[in-house]
């Protein structure tokens, strides 16, 4: 199927201005509608996420890929970003997405995206306030591409990198090659989140792809994402399909960089999924 990309900006959870690129199918009929949110440091650019976006856009799936506050093309300063602005920022572009496409069937999210996304979804199932029950009223699925099972890993890899954060309240940490800013406002808010309660809390289907190999984030973190989702479940019968499936991506690296077939295994496993669980949606 042919696609169409487009560039779009939107307001961000704490006001900045985002940008984000939605590659969705040149068609007119209805099709479902994933929100891609990008990993710690990254942006919507990345390649696998380009790669990944497009091609779930030629397979039926219209997606909205898009940079977190201070990062790529959206505004605002990345050191006083933190778990808490990243799950408003991602509540504000499924917010965007439902205007855009209608509704939002998915939340795909890679690595802290991913953590981001089953944050989110978890909350879902009770919501405060109006508006986010009506977003998400369409959800069926939450796709987690290498993410991880808590905040607290972060927060220490960051002190492990630089230590005279704790002691000075801020410093400059290299990730992927460039440096960044780090305040202790984010390190704070990284450990003040309860992920596996949430985690457990995801009453839509969930599919975790993780490699037994990840170097950057731990295998053991999928297996914990699994048990958390499906231990919680006290009637396997009824709630069957609200259940984790973890797919193992073995041989492949953390940025699925290493081989093409990797991405081409997650672009086929996750646009099945999509399809699967938004059918009923689509009328």
């Amino acid at each position: 199927m042919s696609r169409k990309s487009y560039r779009v900006t939107f307001p961000g959870g704490s006001g900045s201005e985002l940008a984000g690129i939605v590659d969705r199918p040149d068609t007119t009929v209805a099709v479902p509608a994933v929100v891609f949110s990008h990993c710690f440091t990254c942006n919507k650019d990345l390649k696998a996420i380009v790669r990944i976006a497009r091609a779930l856009a030629e397979r039926g799936i219209a997606v909205l890929r898009y940079d977190m506050t201070g990062l790529g093309g959206s505004s605002g300063d990345f050191s006083q970003t933190n778990f808490s602005t990243n799950k408003a920022d991602l509540r504000a572009a499924i917010a965007f997405a439902q205007t855009e496409f209608g509704a939002v069937h998915a939340l795909l999210g890679h690595s802290f995206g991913g953590a981001t996304s089953l944050a989110v979804a978890g909350e879902s199932s009770s919501p405060l306030v109006a508006s986010e029950a009506t977003a998400l009223a369409k959800l069926r699925c939450v796709i987690a591409l290498a993410a991880p099972s808590d905040t607290l890993h972060l927060a220490d890899l960051l002190l492990r990198l630089n230590p005279k954060i704790a002691a000075t309240g801020e410093g400059d940490v290299t990730i992927g090659g460039y440096r960044w800013q780090i305040r202790d406002q984010m390190i704070h808010d990284f450990r003040s989140h309860d992920l596996p309660n949430l985690i457990a809390k995801i009453n839509v289907p969930t599919m975790v792809l993780h490699s037994p190999d990840d170097e950057t984030v731990g295998y053991h973190h999928a297996l914990r994402i699994m048990s958390l989702i499906n231990q919680s479940r006290d009637d396997f019968t009824k709630q069957s399909e609200a259940l984790c499936s973890l797919v193992s991506l073995c041989g492949a690296d953390h940025l699925l960089a290493k081989h093409a077939h990797d991405l081409q295994y997650v672009v086929d496993l996750t646009a099945a999924a999509v399809h699967r669980y938004s059918a009923s949606s689509l009328g």
